[in-house]
């Protein structure tokens, strides 16, 4: 009679690894976006629509050839735009949602103000806003920060206040501080919340520096595509678009990023 050890029996018992999945997710959404680039070509084509009214993607993409529209320099002021005031956003808002859970009397003076500030226009706000501070990046960027502000106020507010008032007792009577509160209880209670805040930012800073750009600017591709519209520079007023809604696209994905390796899958925000 055979006898078998143990280690023997795991070794004839273990599987060979399986090749990792491949990202299907991931593929489909790609296959889908290049299934309606072709689908558009071959539509405006067939069809024979004018090009300064649909252009096709084929003479989008020619555009990117063009040295007159500068689309590395442009590109990279309009993120600049988004990029800085989104971060001062999620800084400031974080902040002052610390200071409005920290004192009751900071709460009830200043937070009803804040939202009945939200509730202007930013596009409305934005001329006002040149007028008091110029324009260029700066002004953009605290245009950009306006749109994003108020998002991640509230929901970091409402995530410091879901903490359990039992497990903030604990830590008062172990004489903690208020910033070791706030580092090893309340700011990872409050994560979820805090970026389900910055998504919101994420999509409203591409708007907010856009509009700035709109109003009143001299580089960006906001500046860019209304100074094509004048020669009916259709082609180049899409690759603007494109070009846009790639870097709100990558700020989104940083988000997402940053959430997936912070927060616990069951603890995430839907």
């Amino acid at each position: 009679m055979t006898v078998v050890t143990m280690q023997e029996t795991e070794i004839a018992t273990t599987k060979p690894p399986r090749p990792s999945r491949l990202p299907t997710n991931q593929i489909i959404v790609v296959g889908v976006h290049i299934a309606a680039f072709v689908l558009w070509e071959v539509l405006v084509r067939a069809f024979g629509i004018q090009q300064f009214i649909l252009p096709p993607p084929s003479q989008i993409l020619a555009t990117l050839g063009g040295e007159h529209y500068s689309w590395i320099s442009n590109s990279l002021v309009t993120a600049t735009e988004i990029f800085g005031g989104y971060a001062l956003a999620v800084v400031l808002g974080v902040i002052c949602a610390l200071i409005f859970t920290w004192s009751r009397l900071a709460l009830v003076l200043f937070f009803p103000l804040l939202v009945t500030l939200n509730m202007i226009p930013k596009v409305a706000l934005g001329p006002l806003i040149i007028v008091w501070f110029s324009y260029g990046i700066g002004t953009n960027i605290l245009i950009t920060f306006s749109l994003c502000f108020f998002p991640i106020l509230l929901t970091t507010v409402r995530g410091l206040r879901e903490i359990e008032p039992d497990l903030l007792d604990l830590v008062k009577s172990l004489r903690a501080s208020r910033w070791q509160t706030f580092y090893y209880i309340q700011l990872p209670g409050s994560l979820p919340y805090i970026f389900s805040g910055m998504k919101v930012a994420a999509i409203l800073a591409v708007a907010g520096a856009i509009v700035g750009e709109f109003i009143a600017s001299s580089r960006g591709l906001g500046y860019l595509m209304i100074q094509v519209q004048a020669s009916l520079d259709t082609p180049a007023m899409f690759m603007a678009v494109i070009l846009i809604t790639l870097i709100g696209v990558v700020l989104y994905g940083l988000v997402m990023a940053l959430e997936h390796f912070l927060v616990p899958k069951d603890a995430r925000l839907s």
